[in-house]
């Protein structure tokens, strides 16, 4: 498949992602006066650090699947091989850490209370996801490759000391969408 237009796809799917996101929390702004205002000055600064850590992270993460996998972000179109390097090799979940990172750093850019307190309940339909659905289908897919790979890195907290060896990144896709 051409890497080309597997990064175009990625970079139209995970555009399209944010851009939802983006619009859906903008409709929580009603609820920032009744949660003290907005938050202080400096939590656009923070902001603006969180959205480029996410956005590091979820470049990194897309890259690594267009290269590796083969494949995009969404589940719809998922990478064809199984991805445990980049940063698929210190945690299960790097896309949804990043996604997670752009969204905090969106609502404290926008110094935005209910924005800032939407990312838990993001993280926890995404967790559902993971657990629910994601994990299963993997398991139901590669097997004793995946099952591996879960035993030995976390789903959530990077674990830097020993990451995941590289060499197992052939055994098939993942599907971890933006």
């Amino acid at each position: 498949m051409n890497r080309t237009f597997l990064a175009l796809r990625s970079a139209v799917y995970a555009s399209g992602f944010l851009w939802l996101w983006a619009w859906a929390v903008q409709l929580l702004r009603p609820f920032d006066d009744g949660l003290g205002g907005p938050l202080p000055g400096w939590s656009r600064a923070a902001g603006l650090f969180a959205l480029v850590a996410g956005a590091g992270v979820a470049a990194w993460c897309i890259g690594t699947f267009v290269v590796q996998g083969r494949g995009t972000p969404a589940l719809f179109d998922a990478p064809r091989r199984l991805v445990a390097r980049g940063p698929y090799r210190y945690v299960r979940n790097p896309m949804y850490i990043g996604g997670a990172l752009l969204l905090l750093g969106f609502g404290l850019y926008q110094r935005s209370p209910s924005m800032v307190l939407f990312v838990p309940a993001w993280w926890l339909l995404f967790h559902l996801l993971v657990v629910l659905y994601e994990e299963q289908t993997l398991r139901g897919k590669f097997g004793p490759a995946y099952v591996e790979y879960c035993r030995r890195t976390p789903r959530w907290i990077p674990r830097f000391t020993h990451p995941a060896p590289a060499a197992s990144a052939a055994a098939g896709p993942t599907m971890h969408p933006l």
